[in-house]
């Protein structure tokens, strides 16, 4: 297979086998309403393959950064209709994440009563408000078995209104020590109702969560993130055999759903862990490698090529690179990321990296 080649995700056509890695930006303002520059930011990179948004809160309490975009009001989906038509425009496909923050946020930046996770457990450390002023994270309210229910619908919810504002679907993030990846790790996960206590019961709630949401939208237009064993925001796991036995248990509970894809972080792609995984899953896998190193044309191009992945999840260079694919198939020269405007800010770092010149 070829990096470059056409294929398919879930029923929808895409261009190459590249993938925008769903990266936070924090571009939307105090009101969570993505503008028109991040209309722009998408359109501009709708050459890639499988374009994936940053992570947008389903619920105000699951917000879990000042300057994150929502999907909960009709201001926020009518701002992502913009950002999808855009992309349309273009010729690009896109997905939109979704993404509960959990217990990594506080009630300063979510403007609600509490923050929620699945024990009452704080991270340790700091977190930033909108100010700059740095606060410590905040015990969450261990959500109680009946409240379980409100949190899964707010994720069906979410993914209706994402594909009414035109999105070919979305991704459920179950990753990175946010509030789905926190129900898998025993490290945030010690409840002793039917959601905790064991592989299967960890993985329980992320599995009724993507039931509910094919259930709304499709199978075909629901993807998912997860990584096993990517250590961060305190959701400590090993690569063990506790850990194998959770995620063999999630994926298997995934696999009969037919999900457009798996999508999975991890250092080491082609080892046991993943391949088996993606033989359980039986459908396509984008493969990232990790916040440690930056992705290159020769490692995605191999990563297709050995069919280690069907797409390959790229995260800074497409930052930097707006028209990243197109200096991939040329051999170009890339643009260098400048790491002080990720994170926040106006069009500087955003939207205006050059593109090649004709």
């Amino acid at each position: 297979m070829s990096l470059f080649a056409p294929t398919t995700v879930g029923e929808i056509g895409v261009r190459n086998r590249v993938s925008l890695a769903p990266m936070t930006r924090l571009r939307a303002g105090a009101d969570g309403v993505p503008g028109p520059i991040v209309a722009k930011y998408y359109a501009q990179r709708a050459g890639i393959g499988l374009l994936v948004t940053e992570g947008v809160f389903p619920s105000d309490e699951s917000r879990a950064y000042p300057g994150q975009p929502g999907i909960v009001t009709h201001a926020q989906a009518a701002g992502w209709a913009k950002v999808a038509d855009a992309v349309h425009a273009e010729g690009g496909t896109v997905f939109m994440q979704l993404m509960n923050g959990g217990r990594v946020t506080h009630p300063e930046i979510t403007g609600t009563d509490r923050i929620v996770a699945p024990s009452a457990i704080a991270i340790e450390g700091d977190t930033r408000l909108a100010d700059g002023t740095k606060v410590a994270y905040a015990v969450p309210h261990a959500l109680e078995t009946a409240e379980l229910a409100t949190v899964r619908d707010e994720f069906v919810a979410a993914a209706r209104k994402a594909v009414d504002a035109g999105f070919d679907g979305v991704e459920l993030h179950s990753a990175n020590g946010y509030l789905l990846h926190e129900f898998l790790s025993p490290a945030s996960n010690q409840r002793t109702d039917a959601y905790g206590g064991s592989p299967e019961a960890r993985a329980r709630f992320v599995i009724e969560v993507a039931q509910a949401v094919v259930a709304e939208v499709g199978a075909t237009r629901v993807g998912i993130r997860i990584s096993p064993a990517h250590n961060i925001q305190d959701v400590w796991e090993k690569d063990d055999a506790e850990t194998r036995a959770t995620y063999e248990a999630l994926v298997s509970g995934l696999a009969p759903l037919g999900l457009a894809y798996l999508s999975v972080l991890h250092a080491d792609p082609a080892g046991d862990l993943i391949q088996d995984l993606r033989r359980t899953f039986g459908g396509t896998l984008i493969i990232n490698s990790g916040f440690s190193s930056v992705t290159t044309r020769d490692e995605a191009v191999s990563v297709v090529k050995d069919d280690i992945a069907d797409l390959v999840a790229v995260g800074r260079p497409a930052i930097a690179n707006p028209d990243l694919v197109t200096r991939w198939e040329q051999g170009a020269d890339e643009n260098d990321v400048d790491q002080a405007s990720v994170y926040g800010g106006g069009e500087r770092g955003y939207t205006d990296y050059p593109f090649l010149q004709a």
